[in-house]
Order: C-alpha cells, then structure tokens, then sequence
C-alpha cells in the first residue's frame, strides 16, 4: 500500500495557545482520536469495500476465515470506517466544519504570544524628583550616579532645582549609593504600558517577567496531559466550549487585574484552558473527516496560527497598551463560543459511548449537506463497540530496543522542538529592530512553511526532510549569532532569524507526524503522550532563554544553535517511516524492526 494511505492510520499536529505541539493520534480499531480504555471496536462494526466483499463471495469453505481476516485488515488499513462510508470522507460539511474550528486557534495564539508585546522591556531610570522634572535625563543620569538604573546617590534632592543643576554639579564625595524607590519610563519607545511599566518590573523584580510567562506555559504543560483523558471521558465539543468559555473569561478578566498576583493567577488558569481548547478542537476535526484526509485536517487547523502572529502584531501596535491589547484578544473568544449551536459533537466519538440516536442526527445532517443518500437500514449499521483491550502504557515504551531507541530519540527531538521554535517567537523583542515588523514577518514565513510540508510530507522520506529541517535551523542560527552585536548588519541578523523560522515551522509540522508513523497502534498515544511531557518541560524553560543574552549577546542563538544541530544528529538514529499494523505487535516483531 502506498504510502499516502498510511497517512490515515493517525492524526495530524497540534500548537498550543501557544500553543504546544501535539501529535493526536487515532485507534484504527474504533475510528476516533482516543478511544476510552474499555472502549473498542473489534472490527465487527466496520464496513467493507466492495471489492473485498465480492472476494469473500466467490469464496468458498476453508478460505472464508482467511478472506474474512483480509478484508478486516483491508478496511482498518484504509480507514473505511462506517462514519466514512455513509458521510463520505471530506465533503461540503467537513470543511465547513474544520473551517470553523481552526477559528479556535486565533485567541490561542494570541494569548501565547502577546507577552513579546505585553512584557516588551522598556527603557527605565531613577525617578526624577519633583523639583527636578524639568532636568533631562541624561544629565539626571549623570548626576545621580545611576549607571545601572536601580541605584542613585544618597542626596537631598529637593533642596535643589533644576536651574541650579548644570552639566558640571557634584554632590559631595562621600556620598552613599541607596537603590531606587520608583521609576520613570521612555513613553516614545512606541511599546506603550508594559507589564515592566505597570507593577515596576524592573532591576531585582524584572525577573517576575520570565516567572509570569513560565506559570502560563505551566498551565499549558499540565493542561496538555490532562485534556486529551477529559476530551474522551466528556466528549470533544463539551470539552472545546467549556475550554473556550473559560479562556474568555479568563482572558477578559486580566484585563480588570489590579495586582501581579491575580494576573499571574489568571494566566496560569488561561494557559490550562487554551490548550485544551487547543487539544479538543483538532480532535473534533480530525474525527469529521476519513481516511487520508485526518492527516491533512490535522495540518489544516494549524494555517490560523501565522496569520494570528501577522494580526496581533498588528493590534499591538495601534494599541500600545498591555491592558487595551489584552481586551481585543480576549474579546473573540465570546463569538466563538457561539459555534455551540453550529458544531455537533463528534459522530465517533458519540458511536463508541453508544449514543445512536445521537449519531443519526449528525450523520443525516451531514449527508444532506455532502448530498449522500443514506440506507434504510443505518440504525443496523451503527452498532456500539464492544469492550476489548485497553491501550498500552507508559512502561511499554522501553519493552523492546526499537521502542527504547525512538521513545528516548523523540523525546529529545520533541524537548528540542519546543524550546527552538518558541524560543524564537517568545524572543523577538530580543532580536533588535522592529518589535511589531519582527513577529508579522515571523508569521509570514511559517505559512508557506507550512504549505511546502503539507505538500512533500507523502511524497519524499521524512526523516531525511525532517533533519535538514534542524540542520538548516541550526545553520540560520549560527549565521545570526555571528552577526550579533553589529548594528549595521541587523538587517542580516533578522534574515537569518526568519530563515530559521521557516525551516523550524516546516520541522515542526512534520514532527508529530513521523513519530505518529514510527510507534506501533497500540503504544502511539502512550508514546505522543511522553513526547508531550518533553514538550512541556522545554515550553516551561523557554521564557529564560531571555536571561542569556545578559550574559553574553551571543548565547541565545548559539544555545538554539547548539539544540538543533543535536536534535538533527538524533533523527539520523531513527529509522525512516513505517507501515502500521492494526494488530498490536509482538515484542519478537519489534525487536526484528
């Protein structure tokens, strides 16, 4: 079979809020994202081609059994569950459907990101006392003794004013350095109020900047493991619009947040929230949709994610206030919460709780609108699932040496992954120039990044793209911390940047799907599962990244540098996709891979 078909044996990638990358990933025996453990199809409830059922009819004694094996494996190999065959594989209502909810990616990636905006550093300085407004600040600077911009001299300032302070003023020698007790800020710096500005996040506190973001992608990591098990327990579209509502709410009210506290109590809440919207949302659109489609569904739902940079940057700047910004990307949410009574609830996942008459109504809505006549009989034709064989766990990943070897190599490509491509769009006030025109660009250059991976994922080896898609990150990084700290080449720097980020947006759409392909049916989502845990860790580490360009200017991009040539070398140890077996495998067959 080629290769193309096996697309349809998983689920396409996910970004997180900011999301997070996730690969969800489908049972093949019952047909949907993430079956409940004690919840399985046996195959009984699959429908067959019409090819394999006329072999089975010129079949005759002894070869039933066999025809009868065949034609299972032929159906869960092509993905022709009966949902599929009665709604078609991707029609009119599939595409409205999917449309609408890759809608729901827009507020995530607006929340992910707006600090690059929302925690943009401002220049700062000892504030002035009253008498001395008028003095400029330079020469405040100057005077004060207040190089670092947290300490002054120990003076009684308000003896003097600004007439009697001239270039050549010295307080007395034996003057003491006290720190600063308040601050002033650069208003034509045309970041507008900053959280720097607002709660004076600056000198011994500006590293509560990092703390709120990190606490937000906290939320993200916990949120990412805990919402694929309540998306299948309370369904995928319950799970979305209470995600989705929450996140309104909690995105509104940060607006409101008088104190750092209950803003940074606010965040974490929104991050655990927006990637379950996140979670919930791709699920649902994959389980519209058939066969080779799920694939392309899955990388669909990520085409809203650079457009989202390209808009929030945009609204950032005629905003110029971390409040008034915070209000426009929370607002969104309350439309969309309106879809409710547009989108239904998966039609897979409804047949495997056995809600028929559920199912009915989705799939004659669907048909109607794909135009498909429907069998009288459909109510035989959607059978519940019988119990069968829960999922592998986590310890089964290290049962055979080819498990060990992709579980430990994923979980490094995965940790690596993370924390460059968010290390890159979570830093570009970082990079110099342009704050606004940085983030447009760097969403710019991830669409057709991930246009071209759409396009040549099925038709060319993706181990071999994947690493070249690490090793040219790697390059691109490299060139842009060797022209660090020249200003007359800062054009050069940001190319690089963006050549970097395209190359790691193509990488990190292929991701999730190579390491859908190389974990046996059974084991996959135990094995995503792990991957996203890697993931998260390095999301949790991504707001430091900052920190070490005080170090050393050049430390940021020779750190991701260092990550992704290390990421790439780690791919070349994995073998190149497979075919997957819905039957679990055997140690004896794995240890043979």
């Amino acid at each position: 079979m080629k290769e193309q078909q096996d697309f349809g044996n998983m689920q396409g990638p996910i970004e997180a809020n900011n999301g997070e990358i996730i690969a969800l990933l489908e049972c093949e025996n019952c047909g949907i994202a993430s079956c409940s453990k004690d919840r399985h199809h046996d195959g009984a409830t699959m429908i067959k081609s019409k090819s394999t059922q006329q072999t089975q009819a010129g079949t005759a004694g002894g070869g039933a059994d066999a025809n009868k094996s065949s034609s299972k494996q032929k159906c869960s190999e092509d993905e022709c569950d009966i949902i599929g065959e009665l709604i078609g594989k991707y029609g009119k209502w599939q595409f409205y459907m999917t449309f609408l909810l890759s809608l729901f990616q827009v507020p995530n990636t607006f929340h992910i990101s707006s600090p690059v905006f929302q925690a943009a550093h401002k220049n700062y300085w000892c504030q002035r006392p009253a008498e001395l407004n008028q003095t400029p600040v330079e020469l405040w600077r100057n005077i004060s003794q207040s190089e670092d911009n947290c300490h002054q001299i120990n003076y009684k300032w308000n003896e003097i004013s600004s007439d009697q302070i001239s270039s050549d003023f010295r307080p007395p020698s034996n003057s003491s350095q006290i720190a600063c007790k308040s601050w002033e800020y650069d208003w034509n710096d045309n970041l507008g109020n900053t959280w720097t500005s607002e709660w004076d996040l600056v000198c011994e506190k500006e590293y509560l900047k990092n703390v709120a973001e990190m606490f937000f992608l906290l939320g993200v990591a916990t949120g990412g493991i805990i919402s694929g098990y309540l998306s299948d327990k309370f369904g995928r579209k319950t799970m979305l619009f209470n995600s989705a509502f929450l996140q309104t709410i909690f995105g509104i009210a940060l607006y409101f947040a008088d104190s750092f506290e209950i803003y940074l109590a606010l965040r974490t809440l929104l991050g655990l929230v927006s990637v379950s919207v996140t979670y919930a949302g791709l699920i649902l659109a994959i389980e519209y949709v058939d066969g080779k489609w799920r694939t392309i569904a899955g990388m669909y739902n990520l085409f809203p994610l650079p457009i989202s940079y390209m808009m929030i940057s945009g609204i950032a700047y005629l905003t110029q206030d971390y409040k008034v910004l915070q209000l426009c990307i929370g607002l969104p949410g309350i439309f969309l919460c309106f879809l409710w009574f547009v989108v239904p609830e998966s039609p897979r996942w409804l047949l495997c709780k056995g809600r028929i008459s559920e199912v009915k109504e989705v799939i004659k809505t669907a048909a109607r609108i794909n135009k498909r006549e429907l069998p009288h009989n459909i109510e035989k034709l959607l059978k519940p699932p019988d119990d069968d064989e829960a999922n592998e766990g986590f310890t089964d990943l290290f049962r055979s040496r080819y498990l060990r070897l992709i579980t430990i190599c994923f979980l490094c490509i995965w940790f690596t992954m993370n924390l460059v491509y968010y290390g890159l769009i979570l830093n570009m006030n970082t990079f110099g120039g342009n704050v606004y025109l940085n983030s447009a660009l760097a969403g710019l250059v991830e669409m057709p990044a991930i246009a071209i991976a759409m396009y040549i994922i099925g038709r060319v080896g993706k181990k071999w793209l994947f690493c070249a898609t690490l090793f040219s990150t790697g390059v691109a990084c490299l060139c842009a911390a060797i022209s660090e700290g020249n200003d007359d080449i800062l054009w050069l720097k940001i190319t690089f940047v963006m050549i970097g980020k395209f190359t790691i947006s193509a990488g990190n759409t292929i991701m999730p799907v190579y390491t859908a392909e190389l974990y046996p049916t059974a084991i996959r989502n135990a094995g995503v599962g792990a991957c996203n845990v890697a993931a998260g860790l390095a999301l949790i580490l991504t707001p430091y990244l900052e920190m070490l360009n005080k170090i050393e200017k050049h430390l940021l991009m020779t750190l991701l540098t260092a990550w992704t040539i290390f990421g790439g070398i780690v791919v070349i140890f994995l073998p190149e996709s497979r075919k997957h077996t819905p039957a679990v495998s055997t140690d004896a067959e794995e240890e043979r891979n």
